[in-house]
Order: C-alpha cells, then sequence, then structure tokens
C-alpha cells in the first residue's frame, strides 16, 4: 500500500485580494495532515472518504462513479488530472482503491476550515504519482494540483495547493487561470507543466524567531466557495468599492512582507489589524458577513491579551489567527477563548518536510 499525505493551511493576510492575479497573500502550513492510502483492485476502483465510499469505472480512461457524486468532486479530479500526466508518459491504467484519512476536523466530524479540499487534490496527485513511480518536483506537484482544483473550482485562488504542497511560511499571487485553461486545450499536460504560468508567484518567507502564531476555531464551518461567489456577485455591482479594497489589501501585505523581512513582530501586528479592518469594511459595504461574532470575540481577546487578530481565510465562521511577541502569557488568553466558546487549536506551523 502505498501513502501520501498534504498539510493544512491558514491565510494570515491577503484574502479575497488573491484570488485576482498581482494581489499577494501571505498563507502557513500547519501540522495537521490529510493522508491518502492507494494500493490496486482489480475491475473496479473505490474511494473512501469522510465516512463515505464510493465505487468507480472506467470508460475511454475517464473515471465513471457508481452514484451521486456526494462530495467526490476535489478527489475525482486529482485521479484524473493526475492519470492525464500518467498516460502521457506511456503508462497503462490500473485501478486502485483510494482511503482518504484526516487530521482537519473535530472528534465530532466538524471541519476546522484549515483547506482539507486542496490537502486531499495534493496528497492524491502525489499518491497516484507515487504509485507509477513518476518524480515529480513541488511545483509540478503545485500545478498538477492547481489544474485539477480549478476544474471544481474556477474562482479559487490556489493558495491552499501552495501551502499543502510547499510548506512552511508562504507569498503567494495567483496565475492567470484563463490562460491556464486555454493552454490546456492546446498542449499536453507535460508541456504546461514546463510552461511559466503568467501571475504565479511562490516564495518563501522566513518568520521572526519570537512571532508566535496562535489559532482559534469558533465551532461554525464556513463555505468559502460560497463565499467567494457572494463576493464576486456583489463587487460585480460595487466596483469602486472592490478595488480600493484590492489596493489597500495589497499596501498591506506588501507591508508586511518587509516587516517579516525586518523581523519587526509590531509591524506584523500593525498590518494584521489592518487587514481585519479592511476584510470587515469589504464584508460591510457588500453586505457579506465576514467577522462573525464569534470570530470577533476571538479577535477582542486576543487583542486584550497584547495579540492581533483577524480571520483566516473566508471568514464567516472557521478560524482566526493571532500574532504575539513571544506569546509568554497565552495560559489567560486561552481561557477567555474557552469561556466565550473559542477552541483553541494547538497547531505548529509544518515547514515541509517529512513527519
Amino acid at each position: 500500500m502505498i501513502n501520501t499525505f498534504a498539510p493544512g493551511k491558514l491565510y494570515i493576510a491577503g484574502e479575497y485580494a488573491v484570488v485576482e492575479p498581482g494581489y499577494p497573500a501571505i498563507i502557513v502550513a500547519v501540522n495537521k495532515f490529510i493522508t491518502v492510502y492507494l494500493k490496486e483492485t482489480f475491475d473496479k476502483g473505490s474511494i473512501d472518504s469522510f465516512d463515505r465510499i464510493i465505487y468507480w469505472n472506467r470508460e475511454k480512461d475517464s473515471i465513471i462513479l457508481d452514484g451521486e457524486d456526494n462530495g467526490f468532486s476535489y478527489i475525482v479530479s486529482a485521479i484524473e488530472i493526475a492519470e492525464e500526466y500518467v498516460k502521457e508518459k506511456g503508462k497503462k491504467l490500473d485501478f486502485y482503491h483510494i482511503e482518504v484519512d484526516s487530521e482537519l476536523k473535530s472528534e465530532e466530524g466538524r471541519k476546522y476550515g484549515l483547506g482539507s479540499s486542496a490537502a486531499i487534490v495534493v496528497a492524491t496527485v502525489k499518491a497516484i504519482l507515487k504509485y507509477y513511480n513518476i518524480k515529480a518536483t513541488e511545483m509540478e506537484i503545485f500545478k498538477l494540483a492547481a489544474l485539477a482544483n480549478i476544474n471544481v473550482n474556477p474562482k479559487g485562488s490556489c493558495g491552499d495547493i501552495a501551502a499543502s504542497t510547499f510548506g512552511g511560511w508562504l507569498v503567494y499571487k495567483t496565475f492567470y487561470k484563463d490562460w491556464v485553461l486555454k493552454e490546456k486545450e492546446k498542449n499536453s499536460i507535460t508541456d504546461l507543466l514546463k510552461k511559466d504560468w503568467p501571475g504565479l508567484y511562490i516564495d518563501r518567507l522566513n518568520p521572526p524567531k519570537d512571532l508566535k502564531l496562535v489559532v482559534g476555531w469558533t465551532g461554525s464551518p464556513a463555505n468559502t466557495i460560497n463565499l467567494v461567489n457572494s463576493m464576486e456577485d456583489s463587487s460585480l455591482n460595487k466596483e469602486s468599492i472592490y478595488d480600493e479594497f484590492l489596493t489597500n489589501s495589497k499596501k498591506c501585505v506588501i507591508k508586511m512582507i518587509k516587516a517579516f523581512k525586518e523581523e519587526d513582530i509590531e509591524e506584523i501586528q500593525k498590518q494584521i489589524l489592518v487587514n481585519r479592518e479592511l476584510l470587515y469594511n469589504l464584508g460591510g459595504n457588500l453586505g457579506i458577513r465576514i467577522e462573525t461574532s464569534q470570530l470577533k470575540k476571538l479577535c477582542n481577546i486576543a487583542l486584550k491579551h497584547g495579540g492581533a487578530a483577524k480571520s483566516s481565510g473566508a471568514g464567516g465562521g472557521d478560524c482566526g489567527i493571532a500574532i504575539f511577541k513571544k506569546g509568554d502569557n497565552l495560559k489567560k488568553l486561552i481561557e477567555e477563548w474557552g469561556k466565550a466558546n473559542i477552541y483553541y487549536l494547538p497547531l505548529k506551523v509544518y515547514d515541509g518536510k517529512e513527519e
């Protein structure tokens, strides 16, 4: 049996703006993982994911599910893109059983909002390549996983794919998806992987040694795709508000990147609060609730204890992140979060090395 894994992620800054090429975000991979197990089967394949199982067959090398999709779209897309690449290498396709194991959810099965869909795509692509003994660079794995991701969610930035592929702290800018999709129609996947993707930027970021990242979970799941789609629909009617947000988000994240490089934690905290306000105002102006009442409590309690906090990712639930200097006095923060029904998640940054 083959097994591969990919980490979850948290957005530190730059959410929503990052769906547009040229607008940076800071993202971090965390030490909670999706693990994919793969073993060869005969005559029919199967997928076991989040306590649901479905069988599949092939029709002209396309995967045909025995029944409704029911949430298997990301993993099926990952299999199909990876297998298309495998076929270009001259390999004959087999059947397999794929099982997904997730640490990105609570004991009750509620997702934390750590990017499980992206981690599943990355881990599945890695498993298929490993099964067929095809070596790939991190950038090749990213591009394969990004192709699989935009098949299902064409409006996503694929920043979570980058975090799940490369690990660590990253500065990320998305690629021009229309260009990639047009090139895919004209080129083999092998050739597409060799091309530079316009707009794509992925660079590692080293945090200051005394910076402490603390994560709280509201217990309420957010629907990222619905929130991003709502944002896009609303922004069409209020372009000037959205454009101003993009400009200010870019300025904020650039200042934060500079502060990371200068090991200036106070400036990082300042820009976290700027980004929080930008997201709060954007949601208010467009009629979308990014900072829920629970996220507001999470942020304000962190502020009271010397941290700077904001929602992480799409908002509307899920996680908030707080940045502290050293983080020596976190016990009182965690206690106060607990009283407000905010769950402290003892996450660490995953730097990309095998675990």
